[in-house]
């Protein structure tokens, strides 16, 4: 089954802190293409931003200074992790937290981001699945029965499973309304409604395509 319409780029950063405007770099990305219902490109890399990587850091992600000491140049990273994403929909787990790393770096080098909507999996996960206990990552992904399969907080195995989140919502939104496939800017548009409006929210939104505006984008849908 194909679940989504349109490719989606799956984002995860690490970092040296939480704000770019504080001075935090990045340390490492991983960026995984889901086409249809799988994973078909990836970019990986550690990143060198010339920055020191805190003790707590290395301790929570394994990432050392030695590491990223050796590692490809921010230079050379940042564009090729724009041109890769091009003007796919982006989206990660805490989305505007990878996505203010991504415009932040970018524009140090003069580089703007394409990406055509942005897509947070946890703000997702708590309108389609509300009441779990927890939406981090790690216990978010155990409750649905997917598994890391490597350690967590590293880029790509963090990038992988929110990848899978992402697929598991768009084939539980496929099952619960009927969807042959679920597009990009529905995943968008849910991210601003609230959890106890989703079920009216998806109602308007099966009509509108019943009705014959099946092109319309799911932002057009009021809320």
């Amino acid at each position: 089954m194909s679940v989504f319409d349109k490719p989606i780029v799956m984002l995860d950063f690490e970092t040296t802190g939480l704000s770019p405007a504080m001075g935090d770099r990045i340390t490492e990305v991983a960026a995984l293409r889901i086409v249809g219902a799988r994973v078909t490109e990836r970019y990986v890399s550690l990143v060198n931003c010339g920055a020191r990587i805190p003790a707590f850091i290395t301790a929570l992600t394994g990432i050392s200074q030695d590491m990223v000491d050796a590692a490809p140049p921010a230079s050379r990273v940042v564009p090729e992790l724009i041109d890769f994403i091009g003007t796919d929909t982006l989206a990660a787990h805490n989305a505007s937290f990878d996505e203010k790393f991504l415009k932040a770096e970018g524009e140090r080098l003069g580089r703007q981001c394409a990406h055509a909507d942005l897509v947070c999996s946890l703000k997702l996960s708590r309108r389609v699945f509300p009441g779990l206990p927890s939406y981090k990552l790690g216990q978010l992904s155990g409750r649905l029965g997917i598994g890391f399969r490597s350690a967590a907080h590293r880029a790509e195995a963090d990038a992988e499973v929110a990848a899978e989140v992402l697929l598991h919502i768009g084939r539980h939104l496929g099952r619960e309304y009927g969807l042959g496939q679920v597009e990009p800017s529905l995943l968008a548009s849910l991210n601003k409604v609230a959890a106890a409006k989703v079920p009216a929210w998806m109602g308007k939104y099966i009509a509108s395509r019943s009705a014959g505006v099946s092109d319309a984008p799911a932002r057009d849908v009021a809320i």
